[in-house]
């Protein structure tokens, strides 16, 4: 990854500055180790008029795929494409955004000793980042920095010179010009907007990222036009971050408007608010429905199918009414994070004796599964391709038959109200289908036609008048012989 910063200068006010402001001399080259490469800063050129210093920095595959795959903890998102071999270590993407974090910390917090005077002064600036991959073309390049004082160049990179009618890639040339923002500025403009542009990181996003974004934001994000969207995607979409720094962006803006200090106005938030209840996770809202339903049909035995991680057992455990819990995954890995999670091996024997979980898979029948009162399945059908729904409807409705049978599953029409889900995508990557409240009914009445049962529907979370829940629940209860009959 590749990266110039030049300036201009004249003899009252020389361009060799920039080597005091980047505290980084320009008659060396220096090399610093990094977590995933190491960082090259050298001066291609160096004289009054004009200094470029260049940051260089050679990623290490290996450790790539050493600390993990895909999106999750410390993976780089496109890393699956190829291991070892692939264009990502050439664009620039967070990897460069922690490099200048770290190589230029003090020039990024505008700090210098040795020249007091110059951070605080704005130069005349040139930034070239010669591949960058930009989610949203050249158009979302130039939306997130002109608001920010840059005159940018944003040029499409072909996908393959050669073969000009294949089209431009998702990576641009980007060139940065402006003579009213100080370098700290830049730098932190540089910083956030990368890896939102990129819109992936190569680590786990954790709480501290918002603090991050914060300090490297303030004085612009705040005021930002698209803010929102730079919060989401610096923050990887996660709902719950993305909402605690748009309220903690709103309270700096207050604070500006009102002339006084963020501390003062957040305080008179909270004497307002502590009394407020947060509505519960919709995770939250889906097993306490779950519950209910199961109490009211008088369920002790109960299968959760697709139990995952055990979060729905764990809530059964604590009702003893409910005196036989089998949780069934298709998932060796999900089992053992439950049974961890459930404290199996330290629970006294009674309660132990209560759950079990077992390893198998709803495609197939199996004879473990019957006679009990009641099933789950909760969030599985969505995971399933479509073809092979049949076999889990048989083995579940036809082969195991429970009295009373309990389906979820999103409703995609709410989906419109996720402000952080993309127009389009679905809530999990796993997922195969997301069905409308019209289809979802659909196939749960000829589910219930076909084998014997009666079915209810019901909303899960806020009933929103235009597009529904946010969750639809299906309560299967079986017929009695004397109401086959007359069906």
């Amino acid at each position: 990854m590749f990266l110039t910063i030049s300036m201009r200068g004249d003899a009252a006010h020389p361009a060799t500055d920039l080597g005091y402001l980047l505290h980084k001399h320009p008659d060396k080259a220096q090399k610093f180790s990094t977590s995933y490469g190491t960082a090259h800063v050298f001066y291609p050129e160096a004289d009054d008029l004009r200094c470029t210093a260049a940051l260089l920095l050679e990623t290490d595959t290996l450790a790539l795929v050493r600390r993990g795959k895909g999106k999750g903890r410390g993976g780089a998102p496109d890393a699956a494409l190829a291991q070892y071999v692939n264009d990502r270590p050439y664009a620039a993407s967070s990897l460069l955004a922690v490099a200048l974090s770290g190589v230029f910390s003090s020039a990024m917090k505008g700090t210098c000793h040795a020249r007091p005077e110059l951070p605080g002064r704005a130069r005349p600036l040139r930034i070239e980042v010669p591949a960058l991959p930009a989610r949203g073309g050249p158009e979302l390049v130039r939306r997130l920095f002109q608001p920010l004082g840059w005159t940018v160049t944003a040029e499409p990179v072909a996908l393959d010179a050669e073969f000009p009618e294949w089209g431009d890639s998702r990576y641009v040339r980007l060139v940065l010009e402006s003579e009213v923002l100080t370098l700290a500025e830049a730098l932190r403009h540089l910083y956030v907007l990368l890896p939102v542009l990129d819109d992936a990181k190569h680590y786990w996003v954790s709480a501290d990222e918002v603090d991050k974004l914060l300090r490297a934001g303030e004085g612009w994000l705040p005021e930002h036009p698209e803010q929102k969207l730079i919060t989401s995607r610096y923050l990887s979409r996660r709902w719950s971050l993305t909402r605690q720094a748009m309220e903690r962006l709103e309270l700096v803006r207050l604070a500006e408007a009102d002339d006084s200090e963020v501390e003062e106005i957040d305080n008179a938030v909270e004497e307002e608010t502590e009394t407020e209840e947060r509505p519960a996770p919709l995770a939250v809202q889906r097993r306490e429905a779950i519950l209910a339903a199961l109490r009211a049909c008088g369920a002790a035995r109960v299968l959760d199918l697709g139990c995952g991680q055990g979060e729905l057992v764990r809530e059964l455990l604590k009702d003893v009414r409910f005196t036989e819990i089998v949780g069934l995954d298709v998932s060796v890995r999900a089992l053992t994070i439950a049974a961890r999670r459930l404290k199996l091996d330290r629970m006294g024997e009674r309660q132990a004796s209560r759950v079990q979980l077992v390893q198998g898979s709803l495609a197939y029948t199996d004879n473990r599964l019957k006679g009990y009162d009641a099933a789950v399945l909760s969030e599985v059908i969505e995971h399933l391709d479509l073809p092979r729904l049949p076999a889990l409807e048989y083995a579940v409705f036809g082969h195991a038959r429970p009295r009373t049978v309990l389906v979820t599953t999103p409703n995609v029409e709410y989906n419109v109200r996720w402000e952080t889900l993309p127009a389009g995508h679905a809530r999990h990557g796993d997922h195969r289908f997301e069905w409308t409240r019209a289809e979802f009914r659909t196939w749960a009445r000829a589910v219930a036609e076909r084998h014997g049962y009666d079915v209810e529907f019901a909303p899960v979370g806020p009933d929103d008048p235009e597009v529904g829940p946010p969750t639809q629940m299906a309560l299967f209860t079986m017929r009695t012989e004397k109401e086959a009959k007359a069906a």
